[in-house]
């Protein structure tokens, strides 16, 4: 196989891990990364100033550039319908159709799916009035999760503890321009992140990883993208990760396929592991961030090989595992995710052995440079063990001084770090 040019579609960590991997591989002539960020020169990616949802820009762009496929991270990107588009135009983009997509797109139709492939989750109840959401919130029992129905970055999702909590959640959601919201039972236990590989009814399962989306240490405050990650999970044991692939990633690959869906992508599968068994919180169709920055480097199949398999449709490779562990914490601006302070000047981010540093949300230069509020970064180590690795990304974290920013001090706790 002669080496192929490929584009990946974002700008965040989670592309700038994508596209870090794939750079990698003996397969790759060049990867380039639209729009990209400052830092990913760095892992020799090149960034490209066309905006992620300018379709038909980057449809030139992978037609010039002889790409010989286009991976796509965003969630917004592939509801809006980017890989119909691209394959109009004759070119392939990984990730699933915009049919497909609103197993992301709508909370409500996740369920649907849910219920009709028998895929156990949670109780729930979808509402497009107000009121009707305030007279069903009781037969859900407190605490209650209350969900936006569309995308939201992570951010909109409120586990109300009060009834009081609950109305005037439900209100503001309405008030914000919200049609529809999901009101769910509070399920209890451990959450797992489980990354699927996914072609025409065919899948392999990418290293499983733990995600943090508190904002603050102890699981304190409001949800986030997520503030660190770490792989593998020494908790979760054999037995119960095959009650998942039998209870959960089965059934889910089999509706896929029942249901006519045209599927080549990642799928997540967010699970809590219930007192009944495995349960699925959400879906999304795509890598999580902060997830991927921790599954991928400890990912020994070569992932070009994986995604150029499942988008040809040919046989999928056997996914091996690193023994080695990864751990990552995020460097988020200050105040985010609700008001993030925006422009700080960032420091230097020296040289250390084990560790990486994948960039996200920065600008200015690879010299100097800059927050653009958010999650700015994420801090990686790579070691023997998670222990090893979870000190090191905090020994590295403490000699940083950016007053400016804050990370997690307790990523990994459920790990026994």
């Amino acid at each position: 196989m002669k080496k192929q040019n490929v584009l990946v579609v974002g700008e965040g960590g989670r592309e700038f891990a994508i596209a870090k991997k794939l750079q990698k591989s003996p397969h790759i002539k060049q990867v380039y990364c639209a729009p990209g960020n400052v830092g990913m020169a760095s892992v020799g990616v090149i960034p490209v100033a066309i905006a992620e949802t300018d379709f038909a820009k980057l449809i030139q762009f992978a037609k010039d550039h002889e790409v010989a496929w286009t991976f796509v991270g965003p969630e917004d990107c592939l509801v809006d319908g980017i890989v119909d588009e691209f394959e109009a135009a004759g070119l392939k983009a990984f990730g699933p159709d915009a049919r497909a997509a609103q197993l992301e797109g709508s909370k409500d139709y996740a369920l649907n799916f849910m219920k009709n492939y028998h895929v156990p989750t949670a109780r729930h109840a979808t509402y497009r009035d107000q009121t009707a959401a305030i007279n069903g919130v009781d037969q859900f029992g407190f605490p209650v999760v209350i969900k936006e129905n569309g995308l939201a970055g992570g951010k909109g999702v409120v586990i109300a503890k009060t009834r009081d909590e609950a109305v005037r959640t439900i209100k503001e959601m309405f008030a914000n321009g919200q049609a529809r919201l999901v009101i769910e039972e509070c399920l209890t236990g451990s959450e797992y992140s489980m990354f699927v590989l996914v072609s025409n009814g065919h899948y392999r399962i990418l290293p499983m990883a733990q995600d943090h989306k508190r904002a603050f240490d102890g699981d304190e405050g409001p949800n986030t993208g997520g503030m660190g990650a770490y792989s593998p999970l020494p908790q979760l044991s054999s037995a119960v990760f095959q009650r998942m692939v039998d209870e959960v990633v089965k059934p889910t690959v089999d509706g896929l396929v029942a249901g006519g869906y045209h599927y080549h992508g990642i799928l997540y599968i967010g699970l809590i592991l219930t007192d009944e068994g495995p349960k699925v919180i959400e879906y999304n169709v795509r890598l999580g961030d902060p997830e991927t920055q921790v599954i991928l480097p400890r990912l020994k199949t070569d992932l070009f090989e994986l995604v150029d398999a499942a988008i040809n449709d040919r046989p999928l490779p056997e996914v091996t595992e690193s023994t080695d562990a990864c751990f990552g914490v995020v460097l988020a601006s200050k105040g985010y995710p609700t008001k993030p302070v925006h422009g700080q000047k960032l420091g230097v981010f020296p040289a250390a052995a084990n560790i990486a540093i994948d960039y996200a949300n920065v600008t200015g230069t690879a010299n100097e440079l800059v927050g653009a509020g958010g999650r700015l970064l994420m801090v990686i180590g790579e070691d023997l063990s998670l222990q090893k690795a979870h000190d090191q990304v905090y020994d590295y974290l403490a000699r940083l001084d950016e007053p400016e920013c804050f990370y997690r001090h307790d990523i990994g706790a459920k790990a026994g770090l």
